[in-house]
């Protein structure tokens, strides 16, 4: 899955990743994200999510394959301290990394008729180094339920 990055903070991503066209680049506190309230607030002021927002998981989903209202080439989420992000609430934190997962899928198969990719969704978790093995762990088991028939 080439739209989802677990780093260690402070940890550095090839520039090329970042660098194309427009790019919209939120940043996210996973510090703020204690319970799914706290994770919708966080997307709700990144990306400037319209009013009309459900405050659920659907509801963030069907944002973040639309963006309509942040025209850019490319977004950019960053979740710092991604690992702290719905900490105690284990099925919360599968339901997050599954509704990323699920945006930057869709994000990667948007294509325009010349066949050069129309937009992207790139989602960086960054935490602590210690637990970046975990995090990419739980990414990567979330991804192979969702690609599962």
């Amino acid at each position: 899955m080439p739209w989802v990055h677990v780093v260690p903070e402070r940890g550095a991503l090839p520039v090329d990743l970042l660098l194309t066209g427009r790019t919209y680049v939120a940043r996210l506190d996973g510090r703020q994200m204690h319970d799914t309230d706290g994770v919708f607030q966080e997307f709700y002021d990144g990306l400037r999510l319209p009013d009309h927002f459900g405050w659920n998981w659907d509801a963030l989903f069907d944002c973040l394959r639309d963006l309509e209202w942040l025209p850019a080439d490319q977004y950019v989420v960053i979740v710092e301290a991604a690992d702290e992000a719905l900490s105690g609430d284990a099925a919360g934190r599968r339901r997050l990394f599954e509704t990323l997962l699920r945006a930057g899928r869709r994000w990667s198969s948007v294509k325009r008729p010349e066949g050069i990719d129309l937009s992207r969704l790139l989602v960086i978790l960054s935490c602590d180094p210690a637990s970046v093995p975990a995090v990419r762990e739980q990414v990567r088991s979330c991804w192979e339920e969702t690609v599962s028939p």
